[in-house]
């Protein structure tokens, strides 16, 4: 499953993300989706998705 099509996505998933700090080192930071806060239907980097923790983040996998 591909973490840049919007359809792939929905809240209550489990995915690893990228935060916005750990984009050059790549760390992924796993959680369950809250919601979802890109409105297109795809995009190159990931959908951006905020977790139940609050941290907000491109999806990169879904688990």
């Amino acid at each position: 499953m591909d973490g840049k099509q919007r359809k792939n996505i929905q809240s209550g998933k489990a995915v690893a993300i990228v935060l916005k700090q750990d984009q050059r080192t790549g760390k992924l930071t796993e959680g369950i989706v809250r919601d979802i806060l890109t409105n297109s239907a795809t995009h190159p980097h990931g959908i951006k998705v905020r977790l139940m923790s609050g941290e907000v983040g491109r999806v990169k996998k879904l688990l």
